[in-house]
């Protein structure tokens, strides 16, 4: 089954240990312990949210040493956030449209509270 990278990137931001970790990893670089840290679960549980990360392409991991940092990856972020906002483009034409709507019927109110 092909899956878009899109489609792969909200599955990723689905769970909220995920988005989470994404969150922590926005301040900087951090290893699986440091991550494991505010969540309650072990450390392969992390370990396992993390791989989806990096299938994901929202993170990276390197090596440095003993050290394995990951790093967030922001431009999948990029491409789901330039998709929802095509979305908000039509909340605020419709809500425009509203506002012209409800503008237009307090003027005949107006209108009909003046004829006696």
């Amino acid at each position: 089954m092909s899956t878009d990278s899109l489609s792969v990137t909200f599955a990723a931001l689905a769970d909220p240990t995920r988005r989470a970790i994404l969150a922590y990893l926005a301040k900087g670089e951090a290893s699986v312990s440091e991550l494991a840290q505010p969540f309650k679960m072990s450390l392969p549980a992390v370990s396992k949210h993390l791989k989806v990360l990096e299938r994901a392409g929202l993170i990276t991991r390197s090596r440095a040493a003993q050290w394995r940092p990951c790093r967030l990856e922001a431009e999948p972020l990029k491409d789901a956030a330039d998709w929802i906002d095509l979305y908000r483009q039509f909340w605020e034409q419709s809500f425009d449209c509203l506002d012209e709507y409800l503008q237009e019927l307090q003027a005949g109110e107006h209108q009909t509270d003046r004829e006696p």
